[in-house]
C-alpha cells in the first residue's frame, strides 16, 4: 500500500496519513520514534519516496529524523485487510518450514494437494495474497501438521 498524502495535526498529537485507495489513518506522536514533543516540533515531513511512498519521513526541529512505514501504521490501526494478510504471511512461513523438513518429495505433496507446480510455488509464496487459509491448511495437513486458530478476546488497556 502506497502513501499519497501525509499531515501533521498538532492538536490531536498525530499524523495523518492518507492512502492512495483514499483511506487515511491516524498515527499518534507517541507512538513514532523519535518522538515529537512541544519543546522539539516536527519541522519537516513528506511521504518518502526513496522508500517506495511505503513510509513517510519526518525531521525534527532539534535535526533528529525519525521514519514511519505504512504497515505499522496499519497494524496499529488494526486494519482488517492487513490482519489477514498477516495470518496469511505467518501461515506461509510456517508451510514454506514444514515442506523443506518433510520427507516428502515436493512432487508427491502436490500429488497429495492435486495441483499443479505453478499453483504449488504460489502457495509457498508468502507475497502472494491471493490464496486462501483453506489452501494453506491443506498443504499443512499434507505435511502431518494439526493447524488449531485460537480466538481470543482483545485485552482491555
Amino acid at each position: 500500500m502506497k502513501i499519497r498524502r501525509v499531515e501533521q495535526n498538532n492538536q490531536k498529537k498525530a499524523f495523518q496519513v492518507t492512502t492512495y485507495s483514499g483511506q487515511t489513518f491516524s498515527f499518534p506522536y507517541a507512538k513514532a520514534d523519535p518522538q515529537p514533543s512541544s519543546d522539539d516540533q516536527v519541522h519537516e515531513l513528506y511521504v518518502d519516496k526513496e522508500l517506495g511512498k511505503e513510509a513517510f519521513t519526518y525531521v525534527l526541529e532539534s535535526g533528529d529524523e525519525g521514519s514511519v512505514h505504512i504497515d505499522h501504521v496499519l497494524e496499529y490501526n488494526e486494519d482488517p485487510k492487513h490482519l489477514s494478510n498477516l495470518l496469511l504471511y505467518r501461515l506461509t512461513l510456517e508451510a514454506q518450514k514444514y515442506v523443506e523438513a518433510s520427507l516428502l518429495s515436493k512432487r508427491e505433496i502436490m500429488r497429495r494437494l492435486r495441483t499443479s507446480p505453478a499453483q504449488f510455488y504460489r502457495l509457498l509464496d508468502q507475497t502472494n495474497y491471493q490464496k486462501s487459509i483453506k489452501q494453506l491448511v491443506s498443504i499443512l495437513h499434507v505435511l502431518g501438521c494439526d493447524v488449531d486458530f485460537t480466538v481470543k478476546g482483545k485485552s482491555s488497556e
